[in-house]
């Protein structure tokens, strides 16, 4: 009796294994507003304590070559959604009024018919839920948006810059109010909470979610003593440092969460920024040129931590991987068993080998451009201004206008900070990298509006 009992729960054991390999993971895609790299304590940023960060990165993956898709929101959201270069659709900057955009020389919003990441997804059966900020089109005086429903996504809760704007948090025609339900300091918290919901909902069934909180993007507002002091938002370094930290506390009740809902081995979460912060206070940018609306590191390098715990073992840093946010999309569809994914209309990679723990050297170029004229893209000031292409190869990264002017060259190996133009010592690889960058830019399609 005690064999027979023995071997029945063998059976069990090996039937639960086998159920777990094939059930789908979630996947949650957790996009922080202007973060830069130095940050999080783990990526060596010293300005505030990120225990509960430091504790994600522990427990999964810390990569260190992690690169955006643009150094501002729109473009940067427009390419992890669709695992494009944004400018195929036309978002260059980030999007605003109609005049705003035209100056910008963009779309009024991302067009619906793109493929996205939560579109193939469903179409494996996942559940689509989008919880934080769009900024993909829609607000101010874009009234003829998509709604966010058009782009795959089952459930949604956005902010002021979406087609459809949460009225919690939404109480006034701006990013946020005195009036809101939902005060700007709990907006983290109302999003993770949001995102728990809905993963208690569906579970035992596989979800995609984008949780992309409008922290730690100013203007700053820690509590109700700030907003009284300060009625439209902060930024100073005080407040900068109440909003992470209390940003920080939101991701660790993210993956408490998990635990609690008895999902946690089965997601992986994706934790990264969509572009670098600003301002850097010296320090936002680690060892990083530039800021946000630069094309030098400290403007499209992004802290990335991948943690699943039922596959990979953590405590892991991969410093070998150059990944892209245009990757997400087919990475995310190898995982979640997405049979076909559209070409040539995705640039990025599958990469969900590195991501499951296995680096590997990048083979295909990486390829960026901001800055399409001087009088909307007049910013940053000084040495973190950057020419307006960019082109990431091996160790090699240029950078030149677009007029094939200005050409700039570094090892990025050698020279992370990007302080030591070799492209007078290296004219064979600067010719080749300028060649490749005017090309693919010139290649890129015009604006119809």
């Amino acid at each position: 009796m005690k064999i027979t009992t023995f071997l029945a729960a063998i059976c069990l054991c090996l039937t639960a294994s086998a159920a777990f390999a094939q059930q789908k993971p979630n996947i949650i895609l957790v996009l922080t507003d202007d973060m830069g790299v130095g940050d999080i304590a783990c990526y060596g940023g010293s300005l505030v304590p990120t225990p509960h960060l430091d504790r994600m990165a522990a427990e999964g993956i810390r990569f260190t070559q992690y690169y955006s898709a643009s150094p501002i929101c729109s473009p940067s959201r427009a390419g992890l959604l669709t695992g494009s270069y944004p400018a195929r659709w036309n978002i260059t900057s980030y999007l605003q009024t109609r005049k705003g955009n035209a100056a910008c020389e963009q779309a009024d919003f991302l067009r619906a018919d793109v493929p996205t990441v939560a579109k193939l997804l469903k179409s494996a059966g996942y559940h689509t839920g989008h919880f934080g900020k769009w900024h993909l089109g829609g607000g101010r005086d874009v009234k003829n948006a998509p709604s966010i429903q058009a782009y795959g996504f089952d459930e949604y809760s956005s902010t002021w810059e979406s087609p459809d704007p949460d009225p919690l948090i939404t109480a006034e025609n701006w990013i946020w109010s005195k009036t809101d339900s939902v005060k700007r300091w709990d907006r983290t918290g109302y999003f993770v909470d949001r995102t728990l919901a809905f993963l208690a909902k569906h579970k035992g069934q596989p979800c995609f979610i984008n949780l992309w909180p409008d922290d730690v993007h100013t203007p700053w507002v820690a509590d109700e003593k700030d907003m009284q002091r300060y009625p439209e938002g902060a930024q100073g370094r005080r407040q900068f440092e109440a909003v992470m930290k209390n940003y920080d506390r939101q991701m660790g009740r993210l993956m408490e969460g998990l635990k609690k809902l008895g999902i946690d081995q089965h997601t992986i979460v994706v934790f990264t920024s969509d572009n670098g912060a600003l301002p850097t206070f010296d320090t936002r940018s680690g060892q990083y040129r530039g800021s946000k609306l630069s094309l030098y590191e400290g403007g499209i390098r992004m802290p990335l931590i991948v943690r699943y715990p039922g596959a990979t073992k953590g405590g892991r840093v991969d410093s070998v991987s150059i990944l892209s946010a245009t990757d997400m999309l087919p990475t995310f569809c190898k995982l979640a068993g997405v049979k076909q994914v559209p070409q040539p209309a995705v640039d990025g990679v599958d990469r969900a080998d590195v991501l499951l723990g296995k680096p590997s050297p990048r083979e295909r170029t990486l390829f960026w451009e901001y800055g399409r004229n001087d009088s909307t893209f007049g910013y940053p000031r000084g040495k973190n201004r950057s020419p307006s292409v960019a082109v990431r190869q091996g160790k090699w990264k240029l950078l030149v206008n677009a007029n094939g002017a200005g050409a700039e060259l570094y090892d990025l190996e050698k020279d992370p900070g990007e302080q030591h133009d070799l492209s007078r010592q290296h004219p064979a690889e600067t010719a080749q990298l300028t060649g490749k960058a005017l090309a693919w830019f010139r290649a890129l399609p015009a604006l119809r509006k």
